[in-house]
């Protein structure tokens, strides 16, 4: 679906109350049953009116916050200064939503991730009307004049047991486990091509599991959180070890590459992310990736090798030239220590004997893989493609993992 900035068209037929909605359910309610409580109208309503948004949805997020705002000021310091990345998480999170209404499985599994992560925002169950209200202005405003009193109810409804999963979601792990752990630096690694190599020792226990993700925040930038994965499946000593990438602009990447010291103190959210070991029905794994989507590769690795090797896993690891083939000499070793694990190497800017090529050329290559289990991290790009090689290869999707291209989140990084 493609997006662009415009105008909203004439006044819509129907306008929200200005009035807060009751658009969340009573804190701890239970979960609802969500496929069963949205009628095959009501979604389709949903989707349609979604679509009928969809060319000014950006201006859409803009007016969202700006009404939010205004008329919530007491919501505004849970977000950082500048909004543009925000909006654009608001607007993917919000896409994902509509794609999976009609997939309860999915669309529970998303809300619960979402409250569980809202915690560390300060995200509390008195937020939710505030959002629902100035969520469905926003989209009376923007539809214009396909919106109906129909499609308003359809929306409040849905808006009703997203939010509920939601808080349920963030009481339960309220229960067990910290919204935030804060965690020292106690390595720092130059590993050249602006990449570090960071390991942190969690101040409280940190369970996750080899091939989860973490959202961290430095000091530097308070409220601003970036996604990255632990390149070592779970240690006796606690440490957690992260390789970052320093991407221009990228104030987070940056200050963890340049800035951050042994002794700094950063924070992690919880972890997340399905692409894990227990996810695989297969013995064969297939394991791809590109640049630092090498960490989750490693931590899979690692744990293969804590469960006693009972998995034979082919690994290829891609980059535009020889020099950026991160991680080579580091993975040898580990091939050299295991019987079970191979490594392939792709270059597709350079000409390199035996390298060359792109990461799905090579898969092809070397294929078929319809008999494994398929892990793949690096730029979405590459991911894309590749997923999209294996598939035409007879790889059926679901034997196909990875993190979302970019992780949806509703609050602040």
């Amino acid at each position: 679906m493609r997006f662009r900035i415009g105008r909203p068209s004439n006044p819509p037929a129907h306008q929200p109350r200005e009035e807060p909605a009751d658009l969340s359910a009573p804190a701890g309610a239970p979960p609802p049953a969500v496929g069963a409580a949205l009628s095959e109208h009501e979604i389709h309503l949903i989707k349609a009116s979604a679509s009928a948004v969809a060319p000014v949805a950006e201006e859409m997020t803009v007016y969202f916050y700006a009404i939010l705002f205004a008329r919530y000021p007491q919501v505004r310091p849970m977000f950082p200064p500048g909004m543009d990345a925000q909006r654009g998480r608001l607007l993917r999170a919000l896409l994902h939503i509509v794609d999976v209404v009609d997939d309860p499985e999915n669309l529970v599994r998303f809300c619960g991730h979402l409250g569980r992560d809202h915690r560390k925002f300060g995200t509390l169950a008195a937020h939710f009307p505030a959002v629902g209200e100035c969520l469905l202005a926003s989209l009376a405003r923007y539809a214009g004049p396909a919106w109906t009193q129909d499609i308003a109810d359809a929306w409040t409804k849905a808006y009703g047991l997203v939010s509920q999963v939601m808080i349920a979601a963030a009481e339960e792990d309220e229960a067990v486990r910290p919204a935030v752990w804060p965690a020292t630096v106690v390595h720092h690694l130059p590993r050249g091509h602006g990449i570090a190599e960071i390991t942190v020792r969690p101040h409280l226990p940190y369970a996750y599991q080899a091939g989860q993700y973490v959202s961290m925040e430095t000091p530097w930038w308070p409220k601003l959180w970036r996604y990255y994965s632990p390149a070592n499946a779970p240690r006796a000593d606690g440490t957690l070890t992260f390789h970052v990438r320093a991407v221009p602009g990228g104030s987070v990447s940056e200050a963890l590459v340049h800035r951050a010291a042994v002794g700094d103190v950063l924070r992690l959210g919880p972890p997340m992310g399905d692409m894990v070991l227990d996810a695989a029905v297969h013995k064969d794994l297939l394991c791809v990736a590109g640049g630092t989507g090498l960490a989750p590769m490693r931590a899979l690795i690692e744990e293969v090798a804590r469960r006693g090797g009972r998995h034979q896993v082919d690994l290829f690891l891609g980059a535009r030239t020889g020099d950026e083939l991160y991680g080579v000499d580091d993975m040898l070793r580990m091939v050299q220590q295991y019987h079970w694990l191979t490594l392939r190497g792709a270059v597709s800017h350079e000409h390199i004997p035996g390298l060359r090529g792109s990461l799905p050329q090579v898969l092809a290559e070397y294929g078929p893989w319809y008999q494994h289990d398929a892990f793949l991290s690096g730029p979405a790009a590459m991911v894309a493609s590749a997923s999209e090689t294996l598939t035409r290869h007879g790889t059926l999707p679901d034997r196909i993992h990875h993190d979302p291209f970019e992780t949806p989140v509703l609050s602040a990084r």
